[in-house]
């Protein structure tokens, strides 16, 4: 049975290799203070606490280099693709540079779990230092000296519990393997989403009929399109509990709630001939617990008389304004009517769901919202982004920040850095 993979990556000259000899507990693999001396890619088999796996040590990974460089990157993709976990290795001593920033993308974009490793951490002030990296969105740092040995204990604890966690995954549960981008689609029960589907996909893939219900499990189909590969999920029409059937229905309304909590951005399909209705309210209240983007899509709007098109958009926004900036598209999916727009806004909410806000842009528009409107009580010290899909903010703080204030907080962060409808998340470190 092959064990466990554990590849360690990072841009030259960190301390991978350092790192990887403190783990196997014997020196495997050279060391030398200049870039580049490990090429190829080097696997040791580790055991602890009863636990054994192989740590896999590479060569520095950069994104774009000489040919012998590129070369080196291909071999720590190879090692990436076959991971069961990543240790993303930075040095603390130098900060945070912009190939840190390349490498995290990389490790990140993989679907792999990826840990965040601070080498070079010698002391206590050098700790404090290592919240920076924070903003690389690969988790909190764990902090080491793979020279001295500090942290290194705790560090293969960790490993030793993701691995656990990582084996309890069913073969083909990760579905960002091909680097798609999860689109689904979720709406009541006969408002066109699978013939919405199909114009969108180019193909007849889904069973169009104007029976409720006709759509029973969610169908996932990969297009190739001009905004790079998407997968398309068409669910079942999801309706009130007291109206779903026992049996296969509820199956299927199982299968569409699964297939919104793996999509990165939902399309919310409204039937614009009714408007807005309750069950589309609860609907968009599903799709922001999801924490992902949001499309709302008004089908048959050629159906709907010119006169009363601005109280259904109106009913529109008063029913799902929780759902802030999300672009209201109108379509008629039966003959393609506006459909062509579908795309392009999946491809921006898709870029602001991923957007990384540069610390020091961040920090000084914390300073100027502070100043337009200073908060009650407490104060914003420092702000990091700690991840991104969605974006995430940690602001560190002294006193204690009322919950208005935080809103406020949002708000501005999303205007000045011009988020759209993604849904963004402020996180409070007390300090």
């Amino acid at each position: 049975m092959k064990k466990p993979q554990v590849v360690v990556v990072g841009r030259p000259n960190v301390g991978k290799s350092s790192l990887v000899n403190r783990l196997a507990a014997r020196r495997i693999a050279v060391v030398e203070e200049h870039r580049g001396v490990t090429r190829d890619r080097k696997s040791v088999e580790v055991e602890w606490t009863g636990t054994s796996f192989d740590v896999i040590d590479t060569g520095g990974w950069l994104e774009a280099g000489s040919d012998l460089e590129n070369k080196v990157s291909k071999q720590a993709d190879l090692a990436l693709a076959e991971a069961d976990l990543v240790l993303l290795v930075v040095d603390v001593t130098t900060g945070m540079v912009d190939e840190d920033t390349h490498a995290a993308r990389w490790a990140l974009r993989s679907g792999r779990p990826v840990m965040l490793v601070v080498n070079k951490v010698d002391d206590t002030l050098h700790e404090a230092s290592s919240w920076e990296f924070l903003s690389l969105g690969a988790g909190d740092p764990f902090c080491v000296s793979a020279l001295h040995g500090r942290g290194a204990g705790d560090l293969l604890d960790a490993i030793v519990e993701r691995i656990a966690n990582t084996d309890q995954l069913a073969p083909g549960d990760d579905m960002s393997e091909d680097g798609a981008l999860r689109v689904a689609l979720v709406g009541r029960p006969n408002v066109g989403k699978s013939t919405l589907f199909n114009q969108l996909i180019g193909e007849e893939r889904s069973v169009v009929h104007d029976m409720p219900g006709t759509t029973r499990d969610a169908i996932d189909t990969l297009v190739q399109t001009e905004h790079g590969l998407i997968r398309f999920i068409d669910t079942a029409g999801m309706r009130r509990r007291a109206k779903t059937e026992a049996g296969l229905e509820t199956y299927a309304v199982l299968r569409s709630l699964d297939a919104l909590d793996r999509a990165d951005i939902a399309v919310l399909v409204i039937d614009a001939t009714v408007g807005a209705t309750g069950q589309d309210q609860r609907l968009a209240e599903r799709i922001s617990a999801a924490g992902c983007p949001s499309i709302v899509v008004l089908n048959k709007w050629e159906l709907i008389p010119v006169e009363e098109r601005d109280s259904v958009l109106a009913t529109v926004g008063d029913k799902l304004a929780f759902l802030g900036d999300a672009p209201v598209l109108k379509t008629t999916a039966t003959s393609g009517k506006g459909v062509h727009k579908i795309l392009p806004a999946l491809s921006i909410a898709a870029e602001d769901y991923v957007k990384r806000v540069p610390t020091g842009a961040l920090n000084r528009a914390i300073r100027d919202l502070q100043m337009k409107q200073p908060a009650p009580a407490g104060k914003i010290r420092y702000a990091v982004q700690g991840a991104s899909e969605p974006p995430t903010f940690t602001l560190f703080i002294s006193g204690r920040l009322p919950t208005t204030y935080l809103r406020y907080v949002e708000r501005s962060l999303r205007e000045r850095f011009e988020l759209g409808s993604t849904p963004i998340r402020v996180r409070v470190r007390t300090e």
